[in-house]
């Protein structure tokens, strides 16, 4: 029998190919191949497919951890990027067939789940398809927002026999049994379902509140128009009113479960034009009358939102308790790709409260409530307090932490400097007897050009950044 048959799904990825074919299929989607519906749902769980948007903006409130990826790419905990955290919850959740949409900076994204989820973690029609921004006859640009870019790729999300979208943001920190949200879904019939974060507050955390009634029923919606986009452009009958009473608001986290014929009508019948899923297509939902329900989740969720708000969830990766995201947990894990480095090589270093990563060399350096990352480099004498260091895509070609031939800082942190509370990007050269220490207590500054900004106190030095032997920042 033929690998592929006429009719089914290839892999399709044109610049990432997959090292091997399994039961988890990788695809990069711009053309219809086959017609749908080939594989009737053997059980619930495969007619949900999972929409995952991997991308920030040119303007993310993460940046410059966001100059040269998108937000699901950053990296976190030393072994593992941000989208790998939804992947997981969509793997633990038996959900198996994912579509990642992914636009701005997606460079790395793509590679890495590309890489990353071609094992045999989902059943045999299980599969991560990559669909990167693309031209057609009928479209020539970019997707213009969330809503638009499933519009466009409407084409492959119907490939298959699906009942509901699971519709998710990629740079989110949360574990959450997906399937008990489709459980919720379904016995209240609703149209949409929308999950809030279970306590009442006013704050808009970037997705808008939702107003609800005793039984979960969405009733109203605001945004803060600083955050979000006007509504002007819905063309609705009735706009969303507001009541700003804080009992029963509730804000969104931005996953959506949406029934299959409702993403169809409401994308190309009630508002073709829109480009926003949660600022526009949400709201102009409730305006048409739809059936909205919320599901309330009480675990942990960190939105990252901020530097200091990614810089808090890496801090709180060191701690072992139950009120924050845990990595070691053996029925919810967290998959990422196998890399095959060497174990970490630690020569007469003290370290205390931290995570290390994967084929790191530290030596006779102090470490101290930090979070090192894969293939780090520090030097004697060299002390690190409650930093995260992001590591290196590749070892220097200098074995030793001194002055070669060529550049005369290698990648890594030189012998007798100090870090404290600061975030070191990838591939950054920190020379010798630096002092990244904040030292005058600056909460706000833009100094990229020599590498680094400050964000909240913390200072971020910027990807492969070069800061000089002796530098005090």
């Amino acid at each position: 029998m033929p690998l592929f048959s006429p009719c089914c799904p290839k892999i399709r990825l044109p610049h990432y190919p997959s090292t091997s074919l399994s039961s988890l299929v990788v695809k990069n989607s711009h053309q219809p191949e086959c017609s749908n519906f080939l594989f009737p749902p053997a059980n619930q769980c495969q007619s949900v497919a999972a929409v995952v948007f991997g991308d920030g903006t040119s303007h993310s409130r993460l940046y410059p951890l966001t100059k040269r990826r998108s937000e699901a790419a950053i990296p976190i905990a030393g072994n593992y990027r941000l989208i790998d955290a939804v992947i997981s919850n969509c793997i633990n959740s038996d959900i198996n067939k994912i579509y990642a949409l992914t636009q701005f900076n997606s460079t790395s994204l793509n590679s890495h789940l590309s890489k990353a989820y071609s094992g045999a973690r989902l059943s045999k029609e299980g599969f991560v398809e990559v669909i990167a921004a693309y031209q057609s006859p009928e479209d020539n640009g970019w997707f213009q927002g969330t809503a638009d870019a499933i519009r466009r790729c409407l084409w492959v999300l119907e490939e298959y026999p699906i009942v509901e979208f699971l519709v998710l943001p990629g740079h989110h920190l949360y574990k959450m049994d997906y399937q008990k949200l489709i459980d919720a879904h379904r016995r209240k019939k609703a149209d949409i379902t929308v999950s809030v974060f279970s306590r009442t507050t006013n704050e808009d955390l970037g997705f808008g509140i939702f107003k609800l009634n005793a039984e979960n029923q969405v009733l109203q919606y605001r945004e803060n128009p600083e955050i979000t986009t006007n509504l002007k452009s819905l063309s609705v009958d009735r706009m969303v009113n507001y009541d700003h009473n804080v009992n029963n608001n509730f804000p969104s986290m931005g996953i959506y479960v949406i029934n299959r014929d409702i993403m169809i009508k409401l994308l190309k019948e009630y508002f073709p034009s829109v480009n926003d899923l949660k600022s526009q297509v949400i709201p102009g939902a409730i305006s048409v009358g739809m059936k909205i329900h919320a599901y309330k989740f009480d675990g942990y969720w960190e939105d990252m939102r901020s530097i200091d708000a990614y810089y808090r969830a890496n801090m709180e990766a060191i701690r072992r308790t139950n009120k924050v995201y845990s990595f070691y947990d053996r029925d919810s894990p967290l998959y990422t790709l196998p890399r095959h480095l060497p174990p970490s090589l630690v020569t007469d270093a003290v370290i205390t409260d931290s995570v290390i990563g994967d084929g790191c060399i530290l030596n006779k350096c102090r470490i101290k409530g930090t979070v090192v990352g894969m293939r780090s480099r520090i030097g004697d004498n060299a002390v690190i307090e409650d930093s995260v260091i992001m590591g290196s895509d590749t070892y220097h070609h200098n074995n030793a932490m001194s002055e070669g031939e060529g550049n005369d800082i290698p990648i890594g942190i030189g012998e007798g400097s100090h870090v404290r509370k600061a975030i070191i990007d990838k591939n950054a050269r920190i020379g010798k007897n630096v002092m990244i220490i904040n030292k005058d207590n600056v909460q706000e500054g833009n100094n990229e050009a020599n590498g680094y900004i400050i964000s909240g106190g913390i200072i971020v030095v910027v990807r492969s950044a070069v800061i000089p032997h002796g530098t005090i920042l």
